[in-house]
């Protein structure tokens, strides 16, 4: 184990609208510099950014570790009192596979169109249903467990170490430690550790920087960026801001210097990054699943069902006994079905049905 031995797993890009300043490319570029072998994206509840960001980390060879920091409603996803739902916790979770991908992508989605409220959010049992293929950490200080640390509620913290356990597996889950200028962060990370070497339960310790920025100098811009989110002015003292300016990509050789004495929570950021694997450059086309009737098999056999049905309105009695009609019609659904358009078909149908049911004016186009 050196003092190489770090890479960054709780990042916040351009993305993390109007608190992440990172512009993806010089970020990628920067740790790049620091000759980190991989880099992690996980904004505020959002995955706009993973296509620019994976793209970016292929072209300077470097890893991509794709995740988000949701945001888990304390009730259900669907509640909304204000009193009651407002404040939600942070969750930061990272995909170790195709599967894990697939459940970010059906996490983040669900918290923007189901459960907004303030923040797009979902619920534990929404969690648990799409934990497969996920890493998941205690979080920042906003998440759920340091918030029962904070509030001396020591034993509830405890069963939730436990329930996170058992919902994402013992090996996907760690105890996060930062490293920023609170107070009450430096008490829960000797919290978490003396949980940790207690031996309550085997779970590993993770450490990470709360990166928003990428330079120590670009605190005061993002700051700005803060004071435009809360509707505040910079120089009022009671407005939501950064603890000190050290939510910045830190070197590894300044990892070590803050968590040097947990030196497994360090390298746990290496052994993560090596675990996870998802490719975003698979070849064909990436189409939603459309349901097709119990009686069909597949796309290809509705939309041959489809045609005919068409066929017949359009011809009548001819379509049956004009052989040009079912060579014509047999060859266009071939060239659909090697194109791999079936689905795409599907979906054009469906949506020219409900504008023809719905009394909206629809046309068709080509191209040749």
């Amino acid at each position: 184990m050196t003092q190489r031995d770090f890479v960054h797993l709780h990042v916040h890009t351009e993305f993390s609208l109007l608190d992440g300043l990172s512009r993806i490319k010089q970020l990628v570029k920067r740790a790049a510099e620091l000759e980190m072998p991989s880099l992690a994206i996980t904004d505020h509840g959002t995955m706009f950014g993973v296509i620019d960001f994976y793209r970016a980390c292929n072209d300077y060879e470097i890893r991509p570790i794709i995740g988000v920091e949701a945001y888990l409603a304390p009730r259900s996803m669907r509640d909304k009192d204000p009193k009651l739902d407002k404040q939600a916790y942070h969750m930061l979770l990272l995909a170790y596979n195709q599967t894990g991908y697939q459940n970010l992508l059906k996490i983040s989605s669900a918290a923007q169109l189901e459960g907004y409220y303030y923040r797009p959010r979902v619920d534990k049992e929404f969690l648990a249903q799409h934990a497969e293929g996920l890493i998941a950490t205690s979080g920042c200080l906003a998440a759920e467990i340091p918030r029962m640390v904070q509030h001396g509620n020591d034993g509830e913290a405890r069963e939730l170490i436990g329930w996170y356990q058992e919902v994402f597996g013992p090996e996907n889950f760690f105890l996060e430690l930062q490293w920023h200028d609170i107070p009450e962060l430096h008490e829960l990370n000797k919290w978490l550790i003396d949980y940790q070497r207690s031996g309550h339960s085997p779970v590993g310790l993770l450490a990470t920087n709360d990166v928003h920025y990428i330079m120590p100098s670009d605190a005061d811009i993002q700051d700005t960026l803060l004071a435009i989110q809360t509707g505040t002015l910079k120089h009022e003292q009671n407005r939501m801001r950064m603890s000190d300016p050290s939510y910045y990509l830190t070197t590894q050789e300044e990892m070590w210097r803050y968590f040097g004495e947990v030196p497994e929570a360090l390298a746990n950021s290496l052994a993560i990054a090596e675990r996870c694997e998802v490719d975003l450059e698979k070849k064909g086309y990436h189409l939603p699943n459309f349901p097709v009737p119990a009686e069909f098999e597949s796309a290809g056999d509705y939309l041959r069902y489809l045609a005919y049905r068409g066929l017949a309105w359009r011809y009548g009695d001819d379509a049956e006994r004009d052989p040009v009609l079912h060579e014509r019609i047999e060859r266009e659904l071939q060239i659909i079905h090697n194109m791999g358009f079936d689905t795409y078909f599907l979906i054009v149908w469906d949506l020219c049905e409900f504008a023809r049911f719905a009394d909206i004016w629809w046309n068709v186009r080509g191209s040749g």
